[in-house]
C-alpha cells in the first residue's frame, strides 16, 4: 500500500481541544484513503490560525513525508492555508499533497485555488467593510459594547447585513463549523469583521446573526 502522513488543522485552542472540524476531517481523509489504497503512517494536528505560516506540526509532517517517501494527505486545501505564497513555498519543498476535496488536481490548479481562497477572502472583508462605511455616511447608528449587530433603530441595515453573511455562514457550516461558539471562533479566525467597525465577533452577536438569517 501506498504510504501516507495525514495533517488536519484547526483555528483555534478551544476547537482543538472540543475536536470541532477535526472529525469531518479525519473521516474524509479516512474514506480517501481506504478507497485509494493508502496507508497512514502518522497524523499530525495543528490548532493555528490558517494565515500564520509558522506550523510547527505542519513542518514535522512534511519531514516525515520526506523521509518515508510519503504523501501528505489533507481534507480541504485551505487546511494548508489561504496564503498564495505559502502554498506556492510547500509545492516547492517537493512533498507531494493531496487535498481530499481536489484529488487530481495539478499543482498548476491548486495555485489558483488557493489564489481565489485568498482573494475571496480579501473581498469578503472589504465588500462588509464598504458596506458599513456607507451605512455610517447614511447615519446608521452601529451596536455599542461589542454585544449588538446595530441598534434596535436601524433592523433594516441589520437585515442587509445578515443577507451578506448567508453564505458564509452557509460555507461554515459546510467546513464542520455548526455551533454558535465554534462559528464565532471561525469569522474572528478570518478576519471577517462583524458590523461594529474594528469590532470582534462575540457569541451574542452570531446568536443575533444567525436568528436573522434563519427568519429570511
Amino acid at each position: 500500500m501506498k504510504k501516507a502522513i495525514a495533517y488536519y488543522r484547526v483555528s483555534t485552542e478551544r476547537q482543538g481541544k472540543s475536536g470541532l472540524g477535526i472529525e469531518a476531517q479525519k473521516e474524509a481523509v479516512r474514506v480517501y484513503t481506504t478507497a485509494n489504497e493508502y496507508h497512514v503512517i502518522s497524523e499530525h494536528t495543528e490548532v493555528e490560525s490558517g494565515r500564520k505560516d509558522n506550523r510547527p506540526e505542519l513542518l514535522k509532517a512534511l519531514n516525515e513525508c520526506k523521509r518515508l517517501k510519503a504523501v501528505l494527505i489533507i481534507a480541504k486545501l485551505d487546511r494548508l492555508g489561504r496564503n498564495v505564497a505559502f502554498i506556492a513555498n510547500l509545492m516547492e519543498s517537493k512533498v507531494q499533497f493531496v487535498a481530499v476535496d481536489n484529488p487530481h488536481a495539478t499543482d498548476l490548479v491548486l495555485h489558483i485555488t488557493a489564489a481565489f481562497a485568498q482573494y475571496e477572502r480579501e473581498q469578503i472583508s472589504t465588500r462588509i467593510k464598504e458596506a458599513l462605511q456607507a451605512a455610517k455616511r447614511r447615519g446608521v447608528i452601529l451596536g455599542k459594547n461589542g454585544r449588538e449587530v446595530l441598534s434596535h433603530q436601524n433592523k433594516h441595515t441589520a437585515k442587509e447585513f445578515a443577507n451578506q453573511m448567508r453564505p458564509i455562514i452557509e460555507q461554515l457550516k459546510a467546513e464542520g463549523y455548526t455551533t454558535e461558539r465554534a462559528i464565532c471562533a471561525e469569522l474572528n479566525d478570518r478576519s471577517i469583521l462583524p458590523a461594529r467597525m474594528g469590532g470582534k465577533w462575540h457569541n451574542s452577536t452570531v446568536h443575533r446573526l444567525l436568528k436573522r438569517i434563519e427568519k429570511r
